[in-house]
């Protein structure tokens, strides 16, 4: 099985790409690889290049991606030592949700109303659309 690599370079949070993407997650702490960060390098660039004209549905695919994973891991206590895994997955749960329902928005107002009310595609619906020819109905 391959490895991935976790890098996350805060100063290049300014352009798109791998570590903006990393930083909109919360998922920065890459110093101990696989322990300490969700996500390769290799998953984020994947994401991106199946979405390369929409930030939202790449980070989308990620956040299911994540809800998927991490959705079986359960509070632990042992001690004094508490640990909260679940609360990490609740809140990219709760991140998937809303913009899964942004997305959702944008998709259904860009594609059926058009950008500026200028449709690019024919109306699905039409004047006399009911009609049926073969009544005699015209």
């Amino acid at each position: 099985m391959a490895k991935g690599t976790y890098i996350y370079e805060p100063e290049n949070v300014i352009n798109p790409g791998k570590d903006r993407m990393r930083f909109e997650l919360g998922d920065t702490m890459t110093e101990g690889g696989a322990d300490t960060a969700a996500l390769t390098d290799e998953e984020i660039q994947a994401a991106l290049a199946v979405h390369p004209k929409s930030w939202k549905r790449a980070k989308l695919m990620l956040l299911e991606s994540l809800c998927r994973r991490f959705a079986y891991e359960a509070d632990t206590k042992t001690g004094p030592l508490s640990l909260s895994l679940g609360e990490r997955a609740k809140r990219w749960k709760e991140d998937y949700q809303a913009l899964k329902k942004e997305v959702s928005a944008e998709s259904i107002s860009g594609l059926s109303i058009g950008i500026n009310g200028t449709d690019k595609k024919p109306s699905y619906f039409y004047a006399g659309m009911h009609r049926n020819e073969r009544a005699g109905e015209i």
